[in-house]
């Protein structure tokens, strides 16, 4: 049992907890939690820790304690499984993952792709609820401007309910460029802006598919915009002048999944 906070393996985890160029450069991000760990594909963990407390639960998870065996894991004390966590009220089980990789072709390999488009979004937990959202939804993927969140922090894994191991997504570096290729493959864009003149559910999202969601209080650049095929707009009462991204996000894709059922 490893009970120092000194030992080299428990501060790599801290590191990698606080710095994304850690993780970045080591592929790797980190899950915490029960149900991340039933969800995690046992060939992409590569470390996993327990706390004392996790190992007394494991005696009635028996399906558990197997995939556990199976990755092999090390036990370690509660004080330092506490300075490993990034949770107020951790669990005790700690996985390390290798990152999943895809091609934007992968997004786009199927006849009707219905895909997210963010640009500079920065709330982990509207990342991670898009993600999981958008599973529900059934889209084939994401798309992330590189001023957007990083999607391995762990406030982004922990909102994503295990949807991060399930739903295709790809960070560019160019996301104009991208635009124009998803468009080129025949995908028309669209962005929920203030300058709609429709209502979202007025259009037809039956063929491929994206949405643009912008950055939480500004919105979709000018630029950005410029590449949308249209406009619309969700119906506001009230005061409300915009709904939180991940909202607008949910409604725009669920449409979209009502659409394409009643086909």
């Amino acid at each position: 049992m490893i009970t120092s906070s000194s030992n080299t393996k428990v501060k790599q985890v801290v590191r990698w907890q606080n710095k994304a160029r850690e993780r970045r450069e080591a592929g790797i991000f980190l899950t915490e939690g029960f149900k991340l760990f039933r969800e995690a594909p046992e060939e992409s963990i590569r470390e996993a820790y327990l706390s004392e407390g996790a190992l007394e639960r494991l005696e009635t998870e028996r399906n558990l304690k197997e995939k556990l065996n199976r990755v092999g894991y090390e036990t370690v004390s509660g004080e330092v499984f506490q300075k490993m966590s990034d949770t107020n009220a951790p669990q005790g089980i700690l996985c390390v993952v290798r990152r999943p990789e895809y091609e934007l072709d992968q997004l786009l390999n199927t006849p009707t792709p219905l895909l997210v488009v963010l640009e500079n979004l920065q709330d982990p937990g509207n990342l991670g609820t898009i993600l999981r959202t958008g599973e529900g939804a059934g889209i084939t993927g994401v798309i992330l401007g590189r001023e957007t969140v990083d999607i391995f922090s762990p406030k982004t894994i922990r909102a994503t309910m295990g949807s991060i191991f399930r739903v295709p997504f790809v960070c560019v570096e160019d996301l104009v460029q991208t635009i124009e290729t998803i468009r080129k493959r025949g995908v028309q864009t669209y962005a929920a802006h203030l300058s709609g003149r429709s209502y979202y559910d007025g259009f037809s999202f039956q063929g491929g598919t994206a949405f643009l969601i912008g950055n939480e209080g500004k919105g979709l650049s000018a630029e950005i915009t410029a590449l949308a095929d249209g406009l619309l707009r969700i119906p506001m009462e009230g005061r409300v002048e915009s709904l939180n991204a991940a909202v607008a996000a949910a409604l725009l894709i669920y449409e979209a999944h009502r659409q394409r059922q009643a086909e």
